[in-house]
């Protein structure tokens, strides 16, 4: 028998997204890694540095994924929102974390200056992930894991946490064809039904003025997935990839 599937959302934060000042480089990045480790994102958000915007994608995700990761927004500055919005979005207080407050004092042992305390200002009930050799902890408030935006800090951290959400890989195979799409979609419908565990996608592309079709296939089960494939190659007409 296969094992639960986990489903997870990602929530890209940031002005600097949406206005086109920066290109995303977290959500394809989350994608791909979450693809290799078994995990099945359901869900890809962009969301502007609105609060209550914030707040209201952090809850539903929540309700309806088993994971959810947020990149962007935990910064000292004034749009950095992120962890006041999840805050709203479980109706918990900011409250000052001991652990942060210390590792900020060895940085300003006079004092951190009050940008810096919004780092160390988490939603009640926050929990500290430590792993790999960041400086700064993963803040985990219930199934929600905050991280930060910047692409290069976002990556390092979630590499190293990634093995807790390892389940089983998805096993992928493609077909190609010279054919347009609605020659063969009575084809894919009737694979579809035969095998409902496998995930039939076909897209279209356009070279050298001629149409193609690239089919592909996905399923953890790897028997229906084989059976499926034969069943395509033997009823169309496939070209080697090229």
């Amino acid at each position: 028998m296969l094992a639960p599937v986990t489903t997870a959302a990602g929530i890209i934060i940031g002005d600097e997204i949406l206005s086109g000042k920066f290109a995303d480089e977290n959500g394809p990045f989350l994608v791909k890694r979450l693809r290799e480790i078994g995990v099945d994102i359901r869900r890809l958000s962009i969301i502007a540095d609105r609060t209550a915007d914030i707040a209201t994608e952090v809850r539903r995700c929540s309700d309806e994924f088993d994971l959810v990761f947020t990149t962007g927004g935990v910064g000292p500055t004034h749009d950095d929102i992120t962890l006041q919005s999840v805050a709203l979005a479980f109706d918990e207080p900011l409250e000052l974390v001991e652990e942060l407050h210390a590792i900020l004092l060895e940085r300003w042992p006079d004092g951190p200056p009050e940008p810096a305390l919004r780092m160390a200002r988490l939603p009640r009930g926050a929990e500290l992930i430590w792993e790999g050799k960041a400086h700064f902890p993963l803040v985990r408030v219930r199934n929600v894991h905050i991280f930060p935006g910047v692409p290069y800090l976002f990556q390092n951290k979630f590499n190293a946490v990634a093995h807790r959400w390892e389940g089983q890989v998805v096993s992928t195979s493609r077909i190609h064809l010279e054919q347009r799409e609605v020659a063969i979609a009575e084809t894919l419908a009737d694979a579809q039904a035969r095998w409902p565990e496998v995930a039939i996608g076909s897209y279209p592309r356009r070279e050298d003025g001629e149409w193609s079709v690239i089919v592909t296939l996905e399923s953890r089960n790897d028997a229906a997935l084989s059976a499926a494939r034969q069943f395509l190659e033997q009823t169309l007409r496939p070209v080697p990839a090229p």
